[in-house]
């Protein structure tokens, strides 16, 4: 049997399935995942932007920050592909009951899913470090154009922060225990576009204890081994071809 026709089985027997996925979901939206040969992580910048995305990093040099911020992950105009389409309609349906994503674009709810669990959480969201006035991503664009780069709260004067979990930063508990919970309760477990290497996040898996994992990723990952089904494709061409 050819592993979409495995894929399109296990779907159809399956009626609580979680998603949990990666930069490999964005990569057919336009938007650069971190660690391939083109990726984020592999791109010359000032510092090693490991470095730049750190709580330390953003305390101590918030215009550097800010400047690798805008320019490398605040992506304009993108729209959700065939994956986050397909996920969403999956949801519809019934069958997928939580998407867990180490994502930080907001595409899986661009695309109309509901039970989302933003891990690293979203550049969409920017809040107050002083008074927690949230601002939209447009602010932090616009903020660019003023004389320190910085954006500055206008209520209190407090810097503004992306709700986005840098290194350093511990992640959402209450995130983490929604994601735990629909990982641990699932009868199928679709891992897609990521490589299994970002704790904690890749080791929440270890909660599923359900009938089947699926690893869709283009390239092999550590944790191959562990899945019933294993296919080495884009997840496009994967989840194009899955009747719903």
């Amino acid at each position: 049997m050819e592993p979409i026709e495995q894929f399109q089985k296990i779907y159809d027997e399956s009626n609580n399935i979680v998603f949990f996925g990666g930069a490999g979901v964005s990569t057919e939206s336009g938007i650069p995942d971190f660690r391939s040969q083109d990726g984020l992580y592999n791109q010359k910048w000032k510092y090693p932007p490991e470095t730049i995305i750190s709580r330390s990093f953003f305390d101590a040099r918030p215009k550097d920050f800010y400047e690798f911020y805008r320019e490398k992950l605040i992506i304009k105009d993108v729209k959700p592909n065939i994956t986050h389409l397909a996920l969403a309609q999956m949801e519809q349906k019934g069958k997928l009951k939580a998407i867990v994503t180490q994502n930080i674009d907001g595409l899986h709810q661009a695309a109309g899913s509901k039970n989302v669990f933003e891990l690293h959480g979203s550049t969409l969201r920017n809040y107050c470090q002083k008074c927690h006035q949230f601002y939209g991503v447009d602010f932090i664009e616009e903020s660019k154009n003023l004389p320190d780069g910085l954006p500055v709260c206008p209520k209190c004067g407090g810097l503004i922060k992306p709700d986005v979990v840098l290194y350093e930063e511990g992640l959402d508990d209450k995130c983490i225990n929604g994601a735990v919970d629909a990982i641990s309760s699932a009868d199928c477990l679709i891992i897609g576009g990521t490589s299994l290497t970002v704790y904690p996040a890749a080791g929440l898996v270890r909660y599923f204890t359900g009938k089947y994992i699926v690893l869709i990723n283009k390239t092999p990952t550590p944790s191959d081994s562990m899945a019933d089904l294993v296919i080495h494709q884009g997840l496009g061409s994967v989840f194009g071809a899955l009747k719903i």
